[in-house]
């Protein structure tokens, strides 16, 4: 056992339960008091994003400052649902059995319920250069992890409401959601009702939704319309194995944890499915994926030509990267070198893990999305490989 990774998540977890799972997170900029009572900017397209960036590259929280308040981010909650079912699985205690229970309800109050299915957004209005999302719509994202983690619970509690509310996220994928076709009839999913967007990870994490709710239900068409989804976006992968994050032009970018993402949902989908078309494209993939984006120091890259930012989301897909390829073993040195090195570098003493380091600068600020829960997740799944060795 490696002693240091368990006493970091130790201090992780008594962080993340004295803040009752509350807390900032990197794009909530437009929750700020101030920025809503300012009309002319609000309704701004530029000013809008401009705000958020402000936020989110800042290294100074403005949050306090501009009234933006510590709030439950449904996608938070269900990374550690899903951590927390790591943690009794490995250990059946009462304690973990009460947060499966309060981090299930607290999930399924948080539902948006106004679409075909169940469904979640974030707990801000979020402007992306391609669109605009007011707070609380639904994403295949959001939703995504929400379900993984719902099953998760399920396995436990054995509640068919789980399982029903699950599977009522998948008539969310199937008809909210835009699709772009291929001329083979493949296609994506879009990444919000509202957009047209073409995210390979954000339509491979429906293919995974819908995969992973076929494995319980038998449904022929769910798995259908996954594998669907997966040609599409397989169609798009480089001969050197690297997947640009979209297809507008300023989506032409590889960066490390999408990458992930993309592998730990073809490979989701393969094991559920059965359908073994495309191991090459996963080999290539993950090959790609574990040589472009670790330094022989540990260090995780954001993107493929350039370590900067270092980003605390990269090294915990990567634990969740390796354990869905079912090779945790095989490289669980280079999952010690690069936790290692985050630990040290990147983990207050409070417990909380900071955003990003940059080359001049660092951001501490404790993004309860994204840091907090994806290392709790991260580290617990780590934890729970360890156990069965």
């Amino acid at each position: 056992m490696n002693e240091l990774i368990k006493t970091s998540f130790q201090k992780l977890a008594t962080y993340c339960e004295q803040e009752d799972f509350k807390g900032f997170d990197p794009y909530d900029g437009l929750n700020s008091k101030l920025f809503q009572a300012l009309p002319l900017l609000k309704k701004n397209k530029l000013a809008r994003l401009a705000w958020i960036q402000l936020f989110k590259k800042s290294p100074v929280n403005l949050r306090p400052i501009t009234g933006v308040k510590k709030d439950y981010n449904p996608k938070a909650l269900g990374l550690f649902l899903s951590g927390y079912c790591n943690l009794y699985k490995l250990d059946p205690q009462e304690k973990y059995l009460e947060k499966i229970v309060y981090l299930s309800d607290k999930l399924m109050a948080l539902m948006n319920r106004e679409w075909s299915g169940a469904c979640w957004g974030y707990n801000f209005d979020w402007q992306a250069r391609a669109f605009f999302q007011p707070k609380n719509t639904p994403t295949v994202v959001a939703t995504s992890f929400i379900v993984n983690s719902l099953l998760d619970a399920y396995e436990i509690l054995k509640e068919s409401k789980l399982l029903e509310i699950s599977r009522s996220a998948c008539s969310f994928v199937l008809k909210d959601l835009n699709r772009t076709y291929n001329r083979q009839g493949d296609f994506v999913f879009s990444y919000s009702p509202l957009d047209k967007s073409v995210v390979f990870n954000a339509s491979l994490l429906g293919s995974r939704l819908l995969a992973r709710v076929y494995s319980y239900t038998g449904e022929k068409e769910l798995i259908q319309y996954a594998g669907k989804s997966v040609a599409y976006c397989c169609n798009y992968q480089k001969s050197n194995g690297e997947w640009s994050y979209g297809i507008l032009p300023f989506h032409d970018w590889v960066d490390s944890f999408h990458t992930g993402y993309n592998l730990e949902c073809i490979s989701e989908y393969m094991k559920y499915s059965g359908d073994k078309r495309f191991n090459e494209n996963l080999k290539k993939g993950f090959d790609y994926y574990l040589k472009t984006f670790f330094t022989d120091e540990g260090v995780s890259k954001y993107y493929n030509n350039s370590v900067y930012p270092i980003d605390i989301h990269c090294p915990a897909q990567l634990v969740m990267t390796v354990s869905r390829q079912g090779k945790f073993n095989d490289h669980k040195d280079l999952v010690d070198k690069v936790l290692d090195w985050t630990i040290m570098n990147m983990q207050s003493r409070q417990g909380y893990f900071f955003y990003q380091i940059h080359k001049y600068f660092s951001s501490g600020i404790p993004y309860m999305r994204w840091a907090q829960s994806w290392m709790f997740y991260a580290l617990s799944e780590y934890l729970k490989k360890i156990s069965s060795r």
